[in-house]
């Protein structure tokens, strides 16, 4: 017989308990649900709605299937269909009719959502520090390669030098934004919905407040059909998942190419590499690749909760137990992605004078070019126009800004002079652009600092 089958006549079939059940993949939510009804059960006894006897027998059982599940000793069963009614069942077999008092003053509906809240928490947390890893390993390249010049692209064509520290670190603030979110996402899961009860509270005298504190919490939902139907916090954690994969996954797109024989800019360690079943030449970037793909399955399960919630009535309906293997799923697939990406990223080798002479191709110093009329009175417009000129004839002549003679610059125009050469070296391309956010050494520098105070001042609350 169900815990709540009183006014049943007949059980439900098994095709039904199979269809209706959860616990196959909610049984992961054991700790929070447990750790949850202690604090219930201490609030019961606290207010006198049990006896403390009867609360110290609960806790006791409870802590005692705490260990009994970690140590893999019992057995779920699919037909008390979730975490929660298996954990209730282990607990009325173990201490009796006692056991039977938990659920006072509560439904599944609020247990729920507090054990969900419990798990976000957690996972934030989790995923910051993942991501704080990622942020030393961006700044460690940073460091090391605040020489290295690179070309930049728009439009993956090649638009101006820059270097591999600048390039990096455009990543370390996509990062820093995810950790950001996170940290805002945090706010709005740590308030706790338990004592809405089923959707409109209960005549028991319970202190929530009590329990909030016991369970770490900011504070208590304001409104009981919201506290059992609210899924946002899920929805806004799987939005600010999908963001850091898309993230993950603009960066694998740049390994693959950089890994490429076309590019040759770096050497992904064998470690984070596989091979071919038949060419064994092949060495493929195969985490890049799985990262990248992965990303449309985060995808997939933000999508999917987003249509799940978008035609429910208040309060709560059975459709929101799909809220959990799009949640786990997508937690877990950060949980893989974000070490083996940094990992991948660490141990990576840099070719810096491949990297250096292909910024060296393309004219990415014609701006630089441009801007050394601009600075010599020439309005830039027709400043643009002079060296478009002079690259069109430095293509047809085979020929690089820097190979060209001083007089094939004064055939262009006679603004030009020698000191013309001096403005478009890379490292001038790079070095004078000492505009905050911009490649120099200086500006690097500067930022490499400010991401250093950063790492140690910034972390979701513990």
């Amino acid at each position: 017989m169900k815990l709540w089958g009183g006014r049943f006549t007949k059980d439900t079939s098994q095709l039904t308990d199979d269809f209706n059940s959860s616990i196959h993949f909610d049984n992961i939510l054991y700790s929070y649900d447990i750790q949850g009804s202690i604090a219930h059960a201490t609030m019961l006894g606290k207010q006198g709605i049990i006896s403390i006897d009867e609360a110290e027998l609960i806790i006791k059982g409870l802590n005692e299937i705490l260990q009994e599940i970690k140590m893999g000793k019992v057995e779920f069963d699919v037909s008390a269909e979730d975490i929660h009614m298996n954990v209730e069942k282990f607990l009325i077999n173990k201490i009796g009719d006692t056991g039977k008092k938990l659920h006072t003053g509560r439904s599944r509906n609020d247990q729920v959502a507090l054990d969900i809240r419990m798990y976000v928490k957690d996972k934030i947390k989790h995923i910051d520090s993942l991501l704080h890893e990622l942020h030393e390993v961006l700044v460690n390249i940073a460091e090391k390669n605040i020489d290295t010049i690179m070309p930049g692209y728009t439009h993956l064509q090649k638009a101006q030098p820059i270097t591999l520290a600048h390039h990096v670190l455009a990543y370390f603030e996509m990062f820093k934004r995810d950790r950001e979110r996170l940290s805002d996402c945090y706010k709005r899961v740590n308030i706790m919905p338990l004592g809405a009860g089923a959707l409109a509270t209960t005549t028991y005298n319970l202190d929530r407040t009590y329990v909030s504190k016991l369970l770490d919490f900011d504070g208590i939902t304001m409104n009981s059909l919201d506290s059992v139907s609210d899924r946002d916090f899920c929805i806004e954690f799987m939005s600010a998942m999908s963001l850091m994969m898309m993230h993950l996954s603009r960066f694998s797109e740049e390994i693959i190419l950089w890994c490429s024989d076309e590019f040759n800019f770096i050497q992904l360690d064998d470690e984070y590499s596989t091979g071919s079943s038949i060419m064994p030449q092949k060495k493929n970037p195969d985490i890049a690749e799985l990262v990248r793909g992965k990303t449309g399955r985060v995808y997939g399960n933000l999508l999917a909760l987003l249509t799940t919630m978008k035609g429910l009535p208040l309060a709560y309906n059975k459709d929101m137990q799909e809220d959990k293997e799009a949640l786990f799923d997508s937690v877990n697939t950060l949980s893989m992605a974000i070490p083996i990406f940094t990992k991948m990223l660490a141990t990576l080798k840099v070719n810096k004078e491949v990297m250096y002479k292909s910024a060296g191709r393309g004219f990415t110093n014609a701006t630089d070019a441009a801007d050394w009329l601009v600075k010599n009175k020439v309005p830039f417009r027709e400043a643009h126009e002079i060296i478009g000129k002079l690259v069109l004839y430095s293509i047809e002549n085979n020929k690089t800004l820097e190979e060209l003679t001083i007089e094939e610059y004064k055939n262009i125009s006679d603004c030009f002079d020698e000191t013309v050469y001096s403005s478009i070296t890379l490292e001038a391309c790079v070095n004078n652009r000492k505009v905050d956010g911009g490649p120099s050494k200086e500006s690097i520098e500067k930022v490499i600092f400010i991401n250093k105070n950063y790492l140690l001042n910034n972390s979701i609350q513990k």
